[in-house]
């Protein structure tokens, strides 16, 4: 029989949909927000309790107190320096040995799920628990890439793969052949509202969004939804290219709708 499940949610609809799926499920949750990530919205109406990112010993305690026994990371999180982040006891000693500074964001959340699967949780991947949130290759709407978004993708495949080995990012945003940008530690939304302004004349260009290489796929995965689509038909871009099998599509259906609304194509690719 399963235990109950704790959610840490950061910010995004991504935990909001969790705690859906597993009402609709009858599975019973508790959620772990971290203050300064996750949205009000997000703990409405579910068992809760704020913690702050450094407050290792107080996260732990709470998960224990709500008889929390397997856990999945969900949503976005600014990762903030050591200063402002004022670790206690328990992260400070889990920082100094594995090297907050020098990890990237996928080998610091690696590290984490270790530290928690040690402390004796079972840790989740999100696609686990929700259903149907991943793609097959080829379009999901009415609309297919043309030959010039083509090749924007092939490249801002490769652009991906190298900025996700380095444990950069997991998006690029690329037309007519020429980079505009690459997400760092602004998350995918806000690589889109630079690269607005970024723009070249011509035909608009495509968004990449792909796993990175060696990913921990239980923390962190690639995720788009409605807003990715608005965002990305407000930049002015044709499309948007997403890994089949490995990101998650949170409210599918209205994603299909809203990009065949704006003329603007989602279409699952595979790494080569």
């Amino acid at each position: 029989m399963t235990g109950r499940l704790g959610i840490v949610a950061g910010g995004g609809q991504l935990p909001r949909r969790l705690v859906e799926s597993c009402r609709a499920s009858g599975r019973d949750v508790f959620v772990l927000a971290l203050e300064g990530a996750a949205e009000p919205e997000t703990v409405r109406g579910v068992p809760h309790a704020w913690c702050r990112m450094g407050a290792a010993v107080t996260g732990l305690s709470l998960l224990r107190e709500n008889h929390v026994t397997e856990l999945v990371l969900a949503g976005s999180v600014r990762r903030p320096s050591l200063v402002t982040l004022r670790p206690d006891w328990r992260a400070a000693k889990l920082f100094a040995r594995i090297g907050y500074r020098a990890l990237g964001d996928d080998g610091l959340l690696s590290a984490v799920v270790s530290e928690l699967e040690q402390e004796g949780f079972r840790v989740l991947g999100v696609d686990q628990l929700l259903d149907g949130g991943g793609i097959a290759e080829g379009p999901l709407g009415k609309i297919h890439p043309d030959l010039q978004s083509v090749a924007d993708i092939e490249r801002g495949l490769r652009i991906a793969r190298a900025i996700g080995a380095l444990d950069i990012g997991q998006a690029v945003v690329v037309q007519q052949g020429l980079v505009l940008g690459v997400e760092a530690v602004e998350g995918t939304d806000e690589l889109l509202r630079r690269c607005a302004a970024l723009r070249r004349e011509g035909p608009g260009g495509v968004l990449v969004k792909v796993e990175k290489p060696g990913q921990e796929r239980r923390a962190d995965r690639p995720t788009i939804g409605h807003r990715t689509v608005v965002l990305a038909a407000e930049t002015g871009l044709l499309g948007i290219a997403i890994e089949a099998e490995a990101t998650i599509v949170l409210d599918r259906d209205e994603v299909i709708r809203t990009a065949d609304r704006a003329g603007l194509f989602v279409v699952g690719i595979r790494r080569s």
